[in-house]
């Protein structure tokens, strides 16, 4: 067990965050830290670190565990470039291997058989026992896998203390990565990433030997990296077996069957009170009364199982229905700052459509919407009677002076005060937040007050740039559903897979300065991708391939060199069958894992990711062979 803890409390002075914590972190697991804002997952993390002392009960740590941690948005403060940084992990390996360089040069200046031979072989043994232990030739060739992986490709050079504060965040991350340790915290590690690098993260993730504990409110990652869940609520901790989807149905479970047995025993309390509250006085019956004064005595009071607030509530209406052509964009050529985003750019979207646009960051998603939004471009036409109510993640539609019921009522001087204070209380904003400046909202208020604001205006098409930002897991879920009610159009940009999967009935992609329109939801598209890239890689190595075949063949000379190239080829023909059935059964089983029904089956599901995982150690042995039959 990396980190134990039993029977332990905290609070923050008279402020008890919870009381009588027991669970572990075992070497290798995969947990997921879930609660609402301010339930204490930050302060569980600092525990752990020993950054704060437990009030009461104990927390236990490994001796010598090595605990890696990304704060939220913690990054670095360096003159370094990025791939110095990264050096910087393997300072210890690369320089075991210079001084081997070093002491090889040595030995072939001495003579054999010597006390200085011998005394120098013994040290480059040593030297190469160390370097073959820790991997130290490939150091280099881990930084570039995980930079790459991590979206720094081509950025090498940058210095760090050029980069934005979410590239920053994202470096460090790389940086712990490759630090390998023990046990890894991930405190909402998906925030700066776009989707590419989330997919490349989940797969590095589930190769890492180490054990991690990940904070995220994005569910399709807690399902992918998660194998248990612990849960914070009212001053308690729970843990849970299984993904986030599977915690959902074992907590749903749980709660049913405790409120059961809640119930049960508050009524057979009643019935006991009851009886000595009759019979007590009476003589005859005194005895039997306080027989079951002496069983309410004894009984083990079961606590009331705990209720948590209510989730926002959202529901967008319209007033008035558009014609069936929303929206019509004809070569359109957008750029920002000098830099062109998209050349002659075709999109139509009808009445009703729930379009997902997609991209990877920085190729114009946010700026497309707002063009739209605006108005103004030729090449985008609006339809007849088409109401527009735009959602900005970066709320700079939202005045900071203002108190939150005047951002809204000065929006709606129509709205009495009872019905903005009903809306925003819905919309998860009550009697404490009312009076408070916008500007001191926490990023969850912030959001919640401007879905309010969109509501509000009962606009028949919603542009929506990541909604779901700075949401807990219930607002984002409360969110997807009223999104999946709403009969109107929608146009929206997210990082939140699951709320891609939900919603998305038509996907657009940015990518090159292309608008790329695939007719159907995010997994569809994400699969048809997959497939694109794949054949890609394969046209590439084939064709890598036929020219080392090409070139090994014009060099052969005797019967037996050909006999051997006979041999190879038929080995050759052999691997890539083998290959494409696997790769065939991995395309099949990752369909699978779009289906509702499949992720909503532990069952099914954990033995879909174990076959998943075998076809991919099967696929990176014949590759290997691949190579190796070439050489």
């Amino acid at each position: 067990m990396l980190v134990t803890f039993d029977k332990t409390s905290f609070s923050y002075g008279d402020n008890l965050i919870f009381s009588d914590v027991s669970f572990a972190v075992n070497e290798g697991e995969r947990i997921g830290l879930v609660g609402a804002n301010g339930e204490g997952k930050t302060t569980l993390i600092k525990l752990m670190l020993g950054e704060f002392e437990a009030e009461s009960g104990q927390i236990i740590k490994k001796n010598g565990a090595r605990i890696g941690y990304l704060e939220q948005n913690g990054g670095y403060s360096s003159g370094n470039t990025v791939y110095e940084e990264m050096l910087e992990v393997f300072k210890s390996e690369l320089s075991a291997v210079e001084k081997l360089e070093n002491l090889s040069r040595r030995l072939a200046d001495i003579k054999e058989y010597t006390p200085e031979y011998a005394a120098l072989s013994a040290q480059i043994e040593k030297l190469n026992g160390y370097i073959s232990a820790n991997d130290c030739y490939n150091a280099e060739i881990k930084i570039k896998t995980v930079l790459n992986g991590m979206g720094f490709l081509g950025r090498y050079e940058q210095r760090i203390d050029t980069m934005s504060g979410g590239e920053k965040t994202r470096l460090k991350l790389a940086r712990l990565l490759l630090e390998e340790p023990d046990f890894l915290i991930l405190d909402e590690p998906t925030n700066h990433l776009d989707i590419s690098t989330l997919f490349w993260l989940e797969e590095y993730l589930a190769a890492f030997k180490g054990a991690v504990l990940v904070v995220s409110h994005d569910r399709y990652f807690l399902d992918k990296v998660t194998q248990r869940i612990i849960e914070i609520e009212n001053k308690k901790v729970v843990s849970f077996s299984g993904n986030y989807s599977k915690y959902k149905i074992l907590k749903a479970e749980r709660n049913a069957r405790l409120l059961k047995e809640y119930e049960a025993q508050q009524e057979e309390r009643a019935k006991l009170q009851d009886y000595v509250d009759r019979n007590i006085v009476r003589a005859t019956t005194a005895k039997s009364a306080q027989s079951r004064v002496k069983q309410l005595e004894k009984m083990e009071i079961l606590e009331k199982p705990y209720t948590p607030p209510k989730a926002p509530k959202y529901k967008f209406s319209y007033e008035f229905t558009p014609y069936e052509n929303v929206l019509e964009i004809k070569g359109l050529n957008l750029e920002i700052g000098g830099k062109r985003l998209i050349s002659a750019g075709q999109l139509e979207i009808k009445r009703g459509e729930k379009v997902a646009l997609v991209g990877e960051n920085g190729t114009g998603k946010s700026t497309l919407l707002k063009a739209v939004m605006g108005g103004g471009n030729r090449a985008i036409e609006v339809g007849r009677l088409v109401k527009l109510a735009f959602y900005d993640q970066e709320g700079a539609n939202l005045d900071g002076d203002n108190t939150v019921i005047a951002e809204l009522w000065e929006r709606h001087v129509g709205l009495t005060q009872t019905e903005i204070r009903s809306a925003l209380a819905r919309c998860g904003l009550f009697e404490e937040d009312m009076q408070k400046p916008v500007k001191a909202l926490s990023g969850g208020e912030r959001a919640k007050l401007a879905l309010c604001i969109l509501e509000c205006e009962h606009g028949n098409t919603l542009l929506l740039d990541e909604p779901t930002n700075h949401l807990d897991l219930p607002a984002r879920e409360s969110l997807e559903a009223a999104l999946k009610e709403f009969d109107g159009t929608l146009l929206f940009v997210s990082h939140d897979r699951y709320f891609l999967n939900a919603l998305a009935q038509k996907t657009v992609e940015i990518e090159n300065g292309k608008l790329n329109v695939f007719d159907g939801g995010y997994a569809a598209f994400n699969e048809w991708k997959r497939g694109l890239n794949e054949q890609k890689i394969r046209r590439e190595q084939e064709e890598k391939f036929a020219r080392e075949r090409g070139e090994k063949e014009s060099s052969f000379r005797s019967k037996k060199e050909r006999a051997e190239d006979a041999k190879k080829k038929a080995r050759i023909k052999e691997i890539e069958r083998s290959i494409s059935a696997l790769e065939e059964e991995e395309n099949s089983l990752n369909a699978k894992l779009a289906d509702p029904e499949i992720t909503a089956d532990y069952k099914k599901l954990n033995e879909i990711t174990l076959r998943l995982q075998a076809i991919k150690l099967q696929l990176d042995a014949l590759y290997s062979e691949y190579e190796t039959v070439l050489e």
